[in-house]
């Protein structure tokens, strides 16, 4: 039986890992591992005991990018079809994007191409001083366009206009200081980094973490209008008197922990 190219378990804690699962070739993406991944990202936000989505790669590298035979099947395609098949990778980037859940995406070796964009899309990225990032894609005459958005969100306009044309590599301390990553370290400290911001994650309430996203991309990039000032005044009305921020509150003033908080 052929291996998935991507892997999803769920712990008893509710972390689910999703793990890009071709080591052979450096986990790059073709048509099948962008049906499977936007799939298990997914079915990960529909899984009511999901708390935590964990994105990792198999082997010694995250992702080379897109498969070299995936390249050349999409440069036989007609127009209609390559705007059909960009359009499935620029919704496995919105799935991740708009995942309601807290996503962490772990780095090792190389981030190439495509790769850069589920980092992007993910809320916390921790790199291994080794690992090495790229947009390639102007080598190959083309540009990082469904991953755009999420790139130039996490780097600003400045550094995007650079690093989409020169495809230079960037070293580990380098994406660090760009914001690329959150974290920088070693390898083999990567799964316990990981597993203390996990742990941190799991204290938390889940509608609360949800709407902390939903905050930042609605007030993001913009005037604080009176339109914003309303969002935000109903929003935290509304954390206030449901369920999950009753209980966290009456938790602090009794001195215990929340009911739905994970603390082992």
């Amino acid at each position: 039986m052929t291996e998935p190219t991507v892997i999803s378990m769920t712990d008893d804690r509710g972390v689910t890992r999703i793990t890009l699962n071709r080591p052979d070739k450096r986990n790059a993406f073709d048509d099948q591992v962008i049906a499977e991944l936007t799939d298990a990202i997914q079915k990960a936000g529909a899984n009511p005991d999901c708390r935590v989505v964990v994105l990792a790669g198999a082997g010694k590298h995250f992702s080379a990018g897109a498969d070299l035979g995936y390249m050349k099947r999409t440069a036989q395609l007609t127009p209609e079809e390559n705007v059909e098949d960009a359009r499935r990778l620029a919704g496995l980037m919105q799935a991740l994007d708009r995942l309601d859940r807290p996503t962490l995406c772990l780095i090792q070796g190389a981030a190439y191409g495509g790769a850069l964009g589920l980092i992007c899309a993910s809320d916390i990225a921790i790199g291994t001083r080794t690992s090495q990032y790229c947009l390639s894609e102007a080598r190959l005459g083309i540009t990082p366009a469904a991953i755009g958005p999420y790139v130039v969100r996490t780097l600003g306009q400045r550094q995007a206009r650079r690093y989409f044309q020169t495809s230079e590599v960037i070293q580990a301390e380098r994406a660090l200081q760009l914001g690329l990553i959150h974290e920088c370290v070693d390898e083999s400290e990567l799964e316990n980094t990981a597993g203390e911001i996990i742990n941190a994650l799991l204290r938390n309430g889940p509608v609360a973490m949800a709407a902390g996203k939903e905050l930042v991309a609605e007030v993001s990039g913009g005037a604080v209008s009176e339109e914003v000032i309303q969002y935000t005044a109903e929003l935290i009305a509304r954390l206030r008197t449901g369920d999950e921020g009753q209980e966290g509150l009456a938790a602090f003033f009794d001195k215990r922990t929340p009911d739905w908080a994970i603390t082992s």
